[in-house]
């Protein structure tokens, strides 16, 4: 038996999130939640990518279970500081103990090492510079702070 291949990672922007008033649409036939929450703006900043996140057409498809676990479902748009546009489509879940989800979701500020937060994000653009992004898988490592979420964003090498 071989040994495994390592996994390298780089990071590459951390997004921070601003979100507005989420739509309740009630229990599907899964049995969650589902909370249409729009993306309302924000700001990428990093190493191999700045820019904007653009509103208005953005938004988190939340379904929550009963025990709070939130499976995310984000599709937005980044314009780079070079003014390409960037299309991000993201799923992951945030999950803890059951009063830990409880304080997030009463909006307390909540230390990220107390729940677990990841995505996987894929992306597609025409703009020349970031078209290494349209052959890169990401993931992002969340938090949610009262302000809105916030992701660190690292490229699987």
């Amino acid at each position: 038996m071989t040994a495994p291949l390592p996994l390298a990672v780089a990071h590459i922007f951390t997004m921070d999130i601003a979100v507005g008033a989420p739509q309740m649409v009630g229990k599907g036939a899964d049995q969650m939640d589902l909370r249409i929450v729009p993306v309302t703006g924000g700001v990428v900043s990093g190493p191999r990518l700045q820019g904007e996140v653009l509103g208005g057409t953005a938004a988190d498809w939340l379904r929550v279970e009963a025990d709070g676990t939130a499976h995310i479902d984000v599709r937005l748009t980044i314009k780079a500081a070079s003014g390409g546009l960037i299309h991000v489509q993201y799923a992951g879940i945030r999950t803890g103990a059951p009063e830990v989800l409880a304080r997030l979701a009463a909006g307390e500020a909540v230390p990220p090492a107390e729940y677990y937060f990841r995505t996987l994000m894929r992306f597609q653009t025409a703009a020349p510079e970031h078209a290494w992004l349209n052959r890169t898988l990401a993931i992002g490592v969340g938090q949610r702070p009262p302000s809105g979420p916030r992701y660190d964003v690292y490229a699987v090498m």
